[in-house]
C-alpha cells in the first residue's frame, strides 16, 4: 500500500512566523549583546587612555608628594603600583624607615601576584636593618627564602642571613645555610660567595694550632720541692804569725 508523502514545509513561513512569535526577546538579546561589545570596548579605550596618563605622570614624578599624587589620581594601574616602590625608595632617602615599611606593606597587600613583591620584601628587611631590628631582619629574610625559593632574591636572602648569624656567633646555623646555598644554588654567582664564607667560618671555628701544655698538678697534691743543698762549712783560717 503507498504511503502518503510527507507534507510540504514552507520555511519561509516558520521563520516570518517564529520570528513574529519571539521578535522581543530576540531584540532584546542583541541589544544587550551589542551593548556588552560597546561597553567593553569603550572600557578597553578608557583603561589604555587611563594607563598612558599615569605612566605620563609616574615618568614625570620626581619626589615622595608626586608619587603619592600619582597613586591617588590613578589606583590599581600599573604605574600605580611602580609608584608605590618609587615612594618607598625616596621614604628610605630621607631616612623615614617605618613609613617606607608601611608603603612596602601596602603595595605588597594591593599587588601580592606582582613580580617585585619579594624585592619589596628585601627593601622591608634592609629598613628594618637600619633601624637596626637584627631579629625581625633575620626573620624577614628566612621568610622571603622559603616563600620565595625560585625568586632571584632567595639566593640573596639566605646569603643575607650568614652575615647575621656570624655578627650572632652562631657559627654553625651560618655553615649550614652556606651549605644549603651550595646544594641549591651551585651555579650561581651566589655559590661562590658562600664558599668564601664557608672557609671563614671554618678558620673561625678551628683554634689556630699552639704549643703543647702539660697537666700539672693542683698546688695541695703537688709534691713539695726538694730543699736547696746547704753549703759545706768552712774551715777557720790559720792563725796569723807574729
Amino acid at each position: 500500500m503507498p504511503t502518503a508523502p510527507p507534507p510540504s514545509r514552507d520555511v519561509a513561513l516558520e521563520t516570518r512566523v517564529f520570528w513574529e512569535r519571539f521578535k522581543k526577546e530576540i531584540t532584546a538579546a542583541l541589544i544587550i549583546v551589542l551593548l556588552g561589545v560597546i561597553g567593553f570596548t569603550g572600557y578597553r579605550f578608557y583603561s589604555d587612555r587611563r594607563a598612558a596618563s599615569a605612566s605620563a605622570s609616574l615618568a614625570s614624578a620626581k619626589s615622595a608628594q608626586e608619587y603619592q599624587q600619582v597613586i591617588a589620581r590613578y589606583p590599581n594601574t600599573p604605574a600605580a603600583a611602580d609608584a608605590y616602590l618609587l615612594l618607598a625608595e625616596a621614604q628610605r632617602s630621607e631616612k623615614k624607615f617605618a613609613e617606607a615599611n608601611a608603603t612596602l606593606q601596602t603595595f605588597i597587600a594591593k599587588y601580592p601576584q606582582h613580580e617585585l613583591v619579594s624585592t619589596a620584601r628585601m627593601a622591608m628587611a634592609a629598613n628594618l636593618e637600619s633601624m637596626g631590628k637584627t631579629d625581625e631582619v633575620l626573620a624577614m629574610y628566612q621568610q622571603i627564602a622559603s616563600a620565595y625559593p625560585n625568586s632571584f632574591n632567595a639566593p640573596l636572602a639566605l646569603l643575607s642571613q650568614v652575615y647575621i648569624l656570624k655578627a650572632k656567633n652562631r657559627n654553625d646555623d651560618a655553615r649550614r645555610i652556606c651549605e644549603t646555598i651550595l646544594t641549591q644554588y651551585r651555579t650561581s654567582f651566589w655559590a661562590g660567595e658562600a664558599m668564601q664564607q664557608l672557609r671563614l667560618i671554618k678558620s673561625i671555628s678551628s683554634p689556630a694550632p699552639g704549643p703543647t701544655q702539660t697537666g700539672t698538678a693542683p698546688p695541695l697534691l703537688a709534691r713539695p720541692p726538694a730543699p736547696a743543698p746547704q753549703p759545706a762549712p768552712q774551715a777557720p783560717p790559720p792563725p796569723k804569725k807574729p
